[in-house]
């Protein structure tokens, strides 16, 4: 939940509202510099030129400002003045736009309560895309900054208050992003607007993830996705009840959801653009499918786990919340691509019925799986959804889901583990987070670790060896449903939820891949050949 607008104003004007305008500033030797055309702006009425001659050694020593990513210093203000913040960009070179969500981010945290804030974009600070992204191809840098921004701030105004008998102290409502030229405007008011809105998509997959799981069971998410999605133009939502499941042979998502009394849903949310970008010869666009993991609640079932555990596990359907709200944003943002949001949910319960260790399922494409640990449950309910992604035989499937603790111990909480069948897509997906500021990491598919998940008594089992590479044993299984079709998959254990607030990420779920996705989304053309 966030009600912070942004807006573009015109270059010199603006900010006479502001309580706060930030100045952009690079980590320098021996004091940190101003960006240019800054010091003398007419939006600062002589401020930062007053300010400039002190920003020496000694002065930034004392105040201990090294113009760091993110650092910001508020200097001077008073009655009908805003205060001068200095934010951070590090260095000049290779300025990307991740330094500037930072940036924005820093200065809306450090506002406090207030109505407010501006931020001065000068032409000569403009962030281009990371080295070797092509997300962003045919963006002018002025628009790749403005994004940025608009995410960074929008993020970092987050909150989640439905629960609380009085909403905690607020983040400003406003963020005026002040060009420094008439040249830049129109790009920039481009980039905010498409930032702004790839942000609420990632604060309506937090809502979801925050939510508490009894006021979210899978029914209840079924109707508040179908309810958001189902006014957007091009998109179309299907609701799948258990009935439907078992028509559908969907064994993994009833086996799973045996121990819970809440039945489980599977929703399926199609996009169909107005102008198709990339098409073949028949005139169809590229077709993307994305499934997403949607344990709404996860005790372990029989395999239980401890208290503790179980404290955030209301967090377990991070994936389909991000794979929908994903696909709610395709329509504002001009995606060209057909896309297809799956997501199966469940409770994982330890009720009467619940699945035991040792039980067969039977998935939706014929294959078995000996269920070893109940706790391992998201890929069972992943392999019904994955094939059923197959059988449309898309151009591509990406999943996203908090798979494994394994992909935690592997890469923290700051990297999400990377897998696929297709070197080129698993590139592109990468490219895509490098470009979002969402950090993945391919790690391998070995075929000789195929072993790990051999069955004595069915096709596979649901667990590898006890301490050995246990994201890789699931994303093994998990490829065994999508045929030849090439498919990444995003394991965001770790990147998932966050025990903080800082920069643009708030304590909670963190709605880590929906901006990758969108990036992937934007860009994608089909591949020759």
């Amino acid at each position: 939940m966030t009600r912070l607008e942004v807006e573009v104003t015109a270059a010199g004007t603006g900010v006479e509202a502001a309580v706060a305008v930030g100045v952009p500033v690079f980590a320098a030797e021996p004091a940190p510099e101003l960006a240019a055309g800054v010091a003398g702006h007419p939006a600062l009425a002589g401020g930062v030129a007053e300010l400039a001659g002190t920003l020496d050694p000694t002065w930034c020593a004392q105040r201990g400002f090294a113009a760091r990513p993110g650092q910001v210093l508020h200097v001077g203000g008073g009655p009908g003045r805003p205060a001068l913040a200095l934010v951070g960009l590090g260095s000049r070179a290779g300025l990307d736009p991740e330094r500037w969500r930072r940036a924005a981010a820093a200065l809306v945290r450090s506002a406090g309560e207030r109505g407010a804030v501006a931020f001065l974009v000068p032409d000569s600070a403009l962030a281009g895309p990371p080295p070797g992204t092509d997300g962003a191809a045919g963006r002018p840098p002025a628009a790749v900054t403005g994004a940025a921004l608009a995410e960074g701030a929008v993020l970092a105004a987050y909150r989640f208050d439905p629960f609380r008998s009085a909403p905690r102290p607020g983040a400003p409502e406003r963020l005026l992003v002040v060009p420094g030229t008439e040249a830049i405007r129109a790009d920039l008011a481009r980039g905010t607007g498409r930032g702004a809105r790839a942000a609420r998509a990632v604060s309506f997959a937090r809502d979801l993830i925050n939510t508490p799981p009894s006021h979210l069971p899978p029914a209840r998410m079924a109707e508040r996705v179908a309810d958001e999605l189902g006014g957007i133009e091009g998109v179309r939502v299907e609701v799948w009840d258990e009935a439907r499941a078992e028509a559908e042979r969907l064994g993994g998502l009833l086996g799973v959801s045996r121990g819970s009394v809440q039945p489980p849903r599977l929703v399926w949310a199609t996009f169909e653009p107005a102008g198709p970008a990339g098409p073949d010869e028949s005139g169809r666009p590229p077709h993307i499918v994305l499934v997403g993991k949607g344990i709404t609640f996860d005790s372990g079932g029989l395999s239980l786990k401890t208290a503790e555990g179980m404290t955030t596990m209301k967090t377990d359907m991070s994936g389909a919340a991000i794979v929908l709200s994903t696909l709610a944003a395709c329509r504002d943002l001009g995606v060209g691509c057909r896309v297809t949001a799956l997501a199966p949910l469940a409770e994982n319960m330890p009720g009467g019925r619940a699945l035991k260790p040792g039980d067969v399922l039977t998935i939706r494409n014929g294959a078995t799986v000996e269920v070893l640990n109940t706790d391992a449950e998201g890929r069972l309910v992943l392999a019904d959804a994955l094939s059923l992604a197959a059988e449309l035989e898309p151009d591509a499937i990406v999943d996203v889901a908090t798979l494994t603790g394994a992909a935690t111990v592997a890469l923290g909480r700051g990297i999400a583990a990377l897998f696929g069948n297709d070197e080129r897509l698993v590139e592109r997906v990468r490219r895509s987070g490098e470009l979002a500021g969402e950090r993945l990491w391919p790690l391998p598919l070995p075929e000789d670790y195929q072993e790990h998940i051999d069955s004595d008594v069915a096709d596979m089992k649901n667990v590898g060896r006890a301490g050995e590479a246990g994201a890789i044993a699931a994303a093994l299984l998990l490829a065994r449903f999508v045929k030849a079709v090439p498919w990444a998959h995003l394991d965001i254990a770790g990147t998932g939820r966050s025990a903080e607030s800082s920069g643009y990420v708030s304590k909670g779920g963190t709605g880590f891949g929906v901006r990758t996705l969108l990036e992937l989304l934007a860009s994608y053309d089909r591949p020759p050949g």
